[in-house]
């Protein structure tokens, strides 16, 4: 998938509205694929992605968070953490299909499924350039950030 044109989706986001991943040509994209609303890892994840966000901005980039929740939750977790970017809802899981973030993972002794952890970076004409999977939080919205410089 790298180097080839990001899979294309349209899904519902915060604030009403519903975003289509292609007509954000001409910015480059971080999309960050995220488990669940207000557990510890995500919040963290989320807060990083947020102190940063005026740095993103300044380097071209739009920052998105993706999770299978609904918007009533995508709404009251992004007004919590006052997020200053569109969190998009994706219960069918087609954004996640797309872009293979579906995984069995252990919870508590049990294999369950859901979404692993994991950022897509998308440049201004549309092309995926760089993917983290199997993402661990802590100084992860940075190196996004210092990849997204180089672009």
């Amino acid at each position: 998938m790298l180097d080839q044109a990001a899979p294309d989706f349209t899904l519902p986001a915060t604030g009403n509205q519903t975003i289509t991943l292609s007509a954000l040509q001409g910015h480059k994209v971080v999309l960050y694929f995220y488990p669940k609303d207000s557990t510890p890892g995500c919040t963290t994840e989320s807060q990083q992605f947020r102190d940063l966000h005026a740095d993103f901005l300044a380097a071209g980039a739009i920052v998105l968070g993706i999770s299978r929740d609904g918007l009533k939750s995508h709404d009251n977790f992004r007004a919590k953490q006052t997020l200053p970017f569109d969190l998009i809802s994706d219960p069918d899981e087609t954004a996640c299909t797309l872009f293979g973030v579906m995984k069995m993972k252990n919870m508590y002794g049990k294999q369950v499924r859901g979404i692993e952890r994991s950022t897509f970076v998308i440049d201004a004409a549309g092309v995926l350039r760089r993917e983290w999977r199997g993402v661990k939080v802590p100084g992860h919205a940075q190196e996004v950030l210092d990849y997204i410089k180089t672009l």
